[in-house]
C-alpha cells in the first residue's frame, strides 16, 4: 500500500495512492483516524490490506503522511561517502540526534529560511515509520515493527548546527522536515538495502547515493535505539544522508530564496519543495 494524508474539501483525510489516483478512506471508513499513533495501534494497516477500491482523480493537497509523531530520530554520518566528504572517520556506533516534530512539512510545501541562521543545506534521507511499540527489539524481529518507508529532507541550518556545538536547533526550524509524498508499506519494496537516493536543486543533481552505502542498516538501528528508548507507533527514524550536501562543496553551496529542492528515493517517490525567505 501507499498511504497518504491529504487536504480534500478543506478536511484532512487519510487515503491510498494508486498510480496517481486516490482512494478517500473516509468514504469507506467514516471512523478511520488520522495517520498517527492511534491509526497503528488500532490495526488499520491490517484492515486496509483488503481494500480493493479503484482510485479517483481528486483535487487534493498532499501533506506529511504522518502526523504528530512522538519523536523524529535522525542519524548523523551514516553513509560512508558522506562521512568521507566531511573529513570524518566512519562512526563506531550510531550518532543519534532529534528533530522537533514541529519541523514536519508537506512534500510540496515551502522550506522557509530562518532569520537566525544561514547556510541552509539539503539532505535526502530514507525515513522509517514505526508501526508497533518497540522496546528492546532484536534485529531479527525489527522488520515486523516497521509500518513503512518515506522520503525526508533533513534540512539543516549549518550556521546554527555547527555554531551551537549540538545539532537540535539547526535541524529543527519550522518547515525543516519535508516528508512524503507517500508512506510505502514494506511489502511494496523489494530490497530496502539497494535504493537510489538523489537530490536536485533547480534541476542540478547534487546527491546521488544508494542505501548500500549505509554504515548501520535499519534492523541494527531499531535494535540499537530500542534497547533504552521506547519507539512508539508513528515515530520516525531518518537514516542519514549520502554524500553531496552543499556545505562540504568547494566552494560551499547553500539554499537561497527561489531555489527548488527535489529529493527522490527509488520505489517511493519525490518531494519537491520551493525555498522562500522567512
Amino acid at each position: 500500500m501507499k498511504l497518504i494524508r491529504m487536504i480534500h474539501n478543506g478536511e484532512v483525510k487519510p487515503g491510498l495512492w494508486k498510480d496517481g489516483l486516490i482512494v478517500d478512506l473516509k468514504t469507506i471508513y467514516p471512523s478511520i483516524p488520522d495517520i498517527c499513533e492511534t491509526f497503528f495501534t488500532e490495526g488499520w494497516l491490517d484492515k486496509l490490506s483488503c481494500v480493493n477500491v479503484p482510485g479517483l482523480s481528486l483535487n487534493v493537497q498532499l501533506i506529511s503522511p504522518i502526523c504528530r509523531p512522538s519523536k523524529i530520530i535522525c542519524l548523523g554520518k551514516n553513509y560512508a561517502e558522506h562521512a568521507k566528504e566531511g573529513g570524518f572517520d566512519n562512526p563506531v556506533k550510531p550518532l543519534l540526534f532529534c528533530k522537533a516534530p514541529s519541523a514536519l512539512n508537506g512534500p510540496f510545501d515551502p522550506i522557509v529560511l530562518p532569520k537566525s541562521s544561514g547556510q541552509v543545506d539539503w539532505e535526502v534521507e530514507l525515513a522509517v515509520v514505526i508501526g508497533k511499540i518497540c522496546r528492546r527489539v532484536s534485529q531479527t524481529n525489527a522488520v515486523d515493527h516497521i509500518a513503512g518507508f518515506t522520503v525526508m529532507n533533513d534540512v539543516s541550518a549549518r550556521e546554527a548546527q555547527f555554531g551551537d556545538a549540538q545539532w537540535f536547533r539547526g535541524k529543527s526550524f519550522d518547515t525543516f522536515a519535508p516528508l512524503g509524498p507517500v508512506l510505502v508499506t514494506p511489502d511494496e519494496i523489494d530490497n530496502i538495502g539497494n535504493l537510489q537516493l538523489t537530490t536536485r536543486v533547480d534541476g542540478v543533481l547534487m546527491q546521488d547515493g544508494n542505501t548500500r552505502d549505509l554504515i548501520f542498516d535499519i534492523p541494527f538501528l531499531i535494535e540499537y535505539i530500542s534497547q533504552d528508548m521506547t519507539l512508539m507507533p508513528g515515530d520516525i527514524i531518518s537514516t542519514g544522508t549520502p554524500s553531496g550536501v552543499g556545505i562540504f562543496r568547494n566552494p560551499p553551496v547553500v539554499l537561497k530564496p527561489g531555489n527548488v529542492v527535489e529529493c527522490c528515493i527509488e520505489a517511493i517517490g519525490s518531494i519537491i519543495n520551493p525555498v522562500m525567505e522567512g
